[in-house]
């Protein structure tokens, strides 16, 4: 990347500039009417701001991106107009939760405009995602334009090359259109920077959507894109889509090209920052995974393992075709009781699979908080030097994430530490070894309880142990760290809302932990009202096919129950 920022103004003229070039880049016509503060839920805002067109309301509001592919296969709608009416929706959603940090709806259209002509021509798509408009997480940076990743510093860094993923994006036929918004330094459950400021949940807007891939969360939830693709180290795929009732996948981390991605902890490559799709339907999770693998990314990015996309896997065939599966569920890690409609969402689902004819024995908690050490250590090993080294104009570390904050109130979790020598790492490592055989041994071992033969198909649990909370609530992400330490690829399905008469709060005397008696005391039904609620499956690392076969029928079942 070529570096051109002012070395003269300060840092807050430098966030004052970019965020008024960014404001330049909405059309003056796709403005709409102030939306008042005291509406919290702003999912119709679309419907009723009267920018968009019926069509375009057709077009955005098509819940499934198979249709949408489809559609755009057979010309019924144009790469043009598809791009448009998405590019119009993400102008609506940035309007009311602040989702967006580069727009670049011209060249997009330029771009689909091509690809119309190119299925003119030809009578064929140019790609498996010929058409089909994707956001990006801030991280992905694309050529000719700024990266900034929350950061001041970044302000005027522009790249000189498009991310892998960019090119094999383009190669299958995708038209970009936007990158959201990040948390500073990446390393939350919330998004929230000193350049772009905070972004919201459009269920409410009191709530947060999630981090680190909340830009892209709160963008997809709202209809603004059909399929977005963010990063994951800790749960920065599923939590948002857990928090904004979205699939979200998180593969092994070496499935899917990183090559060329900006990154904090950069270099880190104990525990990697997995890629991912976040997308409003679970077609839209398959169409993204086979799409890039059939594109061989270990091609052009070394990191990535030469696993070719196996329809084997996926269809289970070596599962009895995904009949009769056994599931184990996880109803909690064993130091944080997730709330009530966490653990309502995990019925639902056994109950839906056993009614489809599936089994779901028990999967009792072991060592997790071991797998929460070593994953916080390994993160934390740098002395927070990474950070500092990106804070080289003034600008501020965030150290918390509730509103107006005392900037010395830091969280447990956020304390620097004193840098590990190598020896130190080097045995941080170990253990995890030891850790992901002693899972895997586990797991190999549910054979003697399944009735299959076989070990688990998958397993079931919490994405966090609450829906999403008021901003700067969010606690250590426990229920998907784990499976990074691990390395294992997770999905998450939408299951339910909050229902308060059905939620209540239960009464509790006796707490596992002081975690334990903090996120009891945050739960009050009419606060999460509404808000959407995930479980995540869970497979063995570079499983990534079964997962998502085994995903369509935990979906198959909870929409026939």
């Amino acid at each position: 990347m070529s570096l051109q920022p002012s070395t003269t103004t300060s840092w807050q003229e430098q966030v004052a500039d970019k965020r008024k070039r960014l404001q330049t880049l909405i059309p003056p016509e796709w403005t709409i009417a102030p939306v008042p503060d005291e509406q919290v839920n702003v999912l119709d805002v679309p419907q009723t701001c009267g920018l968009l067109t019926d069509r375009e309301l057709e077009i955005t509001d098509t819940p499934d991106v198979t249709v949408l592919l489809q559609k755009l296969a057979k010309a019924e709608w144009s790469a043009v107009e598809v791009t448009t009416a998405f590019s119009k929706r993400a102008i609506i959603a940035h309007q009311v939760v602040n989702c967006l940090t580069e727009i670049f709806i011209d060249r997009a259209l330029q771009r689909a405009a091509e690809l119309d002509a190119y299925l003119k021509e030809h009578g064929t798509v140019m790609g498996p995602l010929h058409g089909l408009p994707v956001s990006l997480k801030d991280q992905f940076p694309i050529k000719g334009l700024e990266t900034t990743m929350g950061y001041a510093a970044w302000i005027g860094k522009v790249a000189e090359d498009d991310a892998v993923l960019v090119q094999l994006l383009l190669r299958a036929g995708a038209v970009l259109f936007v990158r959201t918004n990040v948390p500073q330094t990446l390393m939350w459950g919330e998004t929230y920077n000193n350049v772009f400021g905070r972004t919201l949940n459009p269920y409410n807007r009191t709530l947060t959507p999630g981090g680190s891939s909340g830009g892209e969360s709160a963008l997809i939830s709202m209809h603004g894109s059909p399929l977005g693709v963010g990063s994951d180290i800790g749960g920065s795929i599923r939590v948002p889509s857990h928090f904004c009732g979205l699939y979200g996948f998180k593969p092994s981390s070496h499935r899917m090209p990183s090559y060329g991605i900006v990154n904090s902890l950069d270099g880190q490559d104990s525990i990697p920052t997995a890629i991912g799709p976040l997308t409003v339907s679970l077609s839209g999770v398959i169409a993204f995974v086979r799409g890039i693998l059939n594109l061989e990314p270990w091609r052009y990015c070394p990191a990535t393992i030469p696993k070719p996309w196996s329809q084997d896997d996926y269809s289970l065939r070596n599962r009895n075709g995904g009949k009769n599966l056994c599931f184990g569920i996880m109803w909690d890690e064993g130091s944080v009781k997730p709330h009530p409609p966490i653990l309502r969402a995990l019925t639902e689902t056994k109950n839906a699979l056993e009614a489809a004819g599936h089994k779901v024995i028990e999967w009792k908690s072991l060592r997790h908080s071991e797998y929460i050490a070593v994953a916080r250590s390994i993160w934390l090993s740098d002395g927070s030097e990474d950070y500092n080294s990106c804070l080289t104009t003034g600008e501020p570390l965030i150290n918390s994430m509730v509103p107006d904050a005392d900037p010395n109130d830091i969280p447990a979790f956020r304390i620097p530490r004193q840098p590990l020598t190598a020896y130190q790492l080097w045995q941080l490592n170990k253990e995890k070894k030891a850790l992901r055989k002693a899972h895997l041994d586990r797991w190999e071992a549910t054979a003697a309880e399944t009735g299959t033969g076989r070990p688990i198909d998958a397993l079931i649990c919490p994405v966090a142990p609450y829906a999403a909370v008021p901003h700067g609530q969010t606690r250590s992400s426990i229920y998907t760290v784990i499976w990074n330490t691990l390395d294992c690829p997770g999905l998450v399905v939408p299951v339910t809302k909050v229902d308060p008469a059905v939620d209540t709060k239960p009464v509790r005397e006796v707490f596992w932990s002081e975690e334990d008696r903090v996120v009891y005391d945050m739960y009050d039904p009419e606060i999460y009202k509404g808000v959407p609620v995930g479980v995540q499956i869970v497979g063995p690392t570079l499983q990534e096919e079964v997962v998502l076969g085994v995903g369509e029928v935990v979906d198959a079942a909870l929409r026939s129950a």
